[in-house]
């Protein structure tokens, strides 16, 4: 039987989205992408994900998952990257729920590609600690255990050389500074080994739009745990927010008929003491 969801990853210059074919990995229609809004408001945000969502023709029930840059804790975003600072404090989930008319679950950006590559790629069936670590403007990162998410770690703050590792070595760093792959292989060794010594993971999985060049500086990284590239690369977030809002939806399905069934019980107590 086919599960399907649909995905929507929000960037600081694009919002790009498509239903996805959760069995495979896969979309099951080209995917849109329109411009984030100008200041990127919540409202001009939630107004923008309504509209891309109305280029589909959905069925009537299909959760959607949303990606967010930003620390997010039971749907509430608790920081802001790369979008307004009115997001702080702003419950995302009901927000673009309330728009949408549908149900949205939104996630941590890094850790929906994560989850992709849990379910999709790289990350699949690795036992103990597996990392995504996305090198791009930042650097994200998403932490399993035995394939289950620790959400918002956010790595790519760790500290190297007094500031967050990122300014350091992040991909739009290499691009910057110019430095050849030898150079900058140099400053992800720091970065890995560090994390490698907090963390001791089976698997690093990169990501980000670099890794379409893994092989000129990842075979130059020497560390005990393996390092691969991603395999999902930019279809990660949406994939990713996808399934993560088809088992949201489930659970919330679950613990609706549990509730359901415990006001039920003490009905008939009621019934039965009156």
């Amino acid at each position: 039987m086919s599960k399907k969801a649909f995905g929507i990853d929000i960037g600081g210059s694009g919002i790009k989205g498509a239903p996805v074919d959760l069995n495979t990995g896969e979309l099951t229609a080209d995917r849109v992408r329109i411009p984030t809004p100008q200041p990127s408001t919540p409202e001009a945000v939630a107004d923008a994900v309504a509209e891309l969502l109305s280029s589909f023709d959905l069925e009537e029930g299909m959760p959607v998952g949303v990606t967010f840059p930003a620390v997010i804790k039971a749907g509430v975003a608790q920081t802001a990257a790369n979008v307004d600072d009115a997001w702080i404090g702003t419950d995302v989930d009901a927000l673009l729920s309330e728009r949408t008319g549908r149900d949205v679950f939104v996630v941590n950006d890094a850790d929906a590609a994560g989850i992709a590559e849990v379910q999709f790629g790289a990350a699949r069936d690795v036992p103990g600690v597996a990392m995504v670590i996305t090198l791009g403007t930042g650097v994200g990162s998403a932490t399993f255990v035995d394939g289950k998410l620790v959400p918002n770690t956010e790595l790519g703050h760790l500290l190297l050389h007094g500031d967050s590792a990122e300014r350091y070595m992040a991909s739009s760093i290499r691009e910057k500074e110019d430095l050849d792959w030898e150079t900058w292989a140099g400053r992800l060794q720091e970065y890995f080994s560090h994390v490698e010594f907090l963390f001791s993971p089976t698997r690093f999985i990169v990501g980000g739009g670099v890794s379409k060049k893994h092989h000129k500086f990842l075979p130059l990284l020497d560390l005990k745990a393996e390092i691969v590239p991603a395999e999902l690369r930019n279809e990660a977030g949406i994939v990713g927010a996808a399934a993560l809002a088809h088992l949201e939806r489930k659970a919330l399905r679950k613990s609706e008929k549990k509730a359901a069934k415990k006001a039920e019980k003490k009905q008939a107590e009621a019934a039965a003491t009156s």
